[in-house]
């Protein structure tokens, strides 16, 4: 048994270096209403459905005080509906921009398929925004052979598994245990192992490090690796089964799976 099939997140795995995007956005609505988010509130539901990602803010005790100070009530869900509103035409205004893929994404992905895999997509955009990235993004050489978003899961996008099934069974991947799920965020690791397939995490270009290339590419190599390795432990707490630091690691870690599959383990046990 061997590793059939590959499902890559989209912004900070393969496109959109850091995640900027969405932070761009979250951070101008939550100012709309008067409320300043951290960057780090902002980046903690990353890759979850946008919905959900603003809901979870809300809910965050420092969000949820400062809105219930301003407003004189709690949040409801009609509020989260009127953020969301104001969120997707400023993302849609600016997602044609951060579509371009990040460093060893293009030349992996044509090693990955040469080598027999077949490559799906998740992600927590909806189906309006992921129409401009896949398409810019294929026009820039990057280009999945599925994807799908939680539209087409009746809204159940990340913790759940769903996304990655719909891979599985489009694509004819096999078994949970020959599939590799790779992503840049906590919801990605928890996808990938509520489907029980192996879960990947990627370091340079993720939300979890945070940083821009320019600001990976400035930075002193020192002060970086201490940011890295700070980065790999997160992942392995939120339950990653390996961690690479950039897609070009992604061919030699399979070949890893496959001799732990051939050995006889498999991700729900490891």
């Amino acid at each position: 048994m061997k590793v059939q099939g590959i499902i890559l997140d989209w912004a900070g795995t393969t496109v959109d270096y850091g995640c900027m995007a969405p932070v761009h956005v979250f951070f101008d609505i939550f100012r709309m209403i008067g409320i300043e988010p951290t960057m780090e509130e902002v980046r903690a539901p990353m890759g979850c459905l946008k919905r959900d990602h603003i809901k979870m803010m809300l809910e965050m005790p420092r969000i949820r005080s400062q809105f219930e100070e301003k407003m004189g009530r709690p949040f409801t869900d009609s509020d989260v509906d009127q953020l969301h509103d104001a969120f997707e035409p400023k993302l849609l205004g600016i997602l044609h921009r951060f579509a371009e893929p990040i460093e060893h994404v293009v030349d992996t992905v044509q090693q990955l398929r040469e080598s027999g895999l077949r490559i799906g997509g998740t992600t927590g955009y909806n189906d309006t925004m992921m129409q401009i990235v896949a398409s810019r993004a294929e026009m820039n050489g990057y280009a999945p052979d599925y994807w799908l978003t939680p539209d087409s899961v009746h809204g159940r996008g990340r913790p759940y598994p769903y996304m990655i099934y719909a891979n599985m069974i489009h694509l004819d991947m096999g078994m949970t245990s020959q599939i590799v799920k790779v992503g840049d965020t906590k919801s990605d690791m928890q996808e990938a192992r509520n489907a029980g397939v192996w879960a990947v995490g990627i370091v340079k270009g993720s939300s979890i490090l945070g940083l821009t290339q320019e600001e990976v590419n400035e930075m002193e190599p020192a002060a970086l690796k201490l940011l890295v390795e700070a980065a790999k432990q997160q992942f392995i707490e939120y339950g990653a089964h390996d961690v690479i630091e950039d897609m070009s690691q992604l061919p030699a870690l399979i070949e890893t799976i496959n001799s732990r599959l051939l050995g006889g383990d498999s991700p729900h046990g490891y």
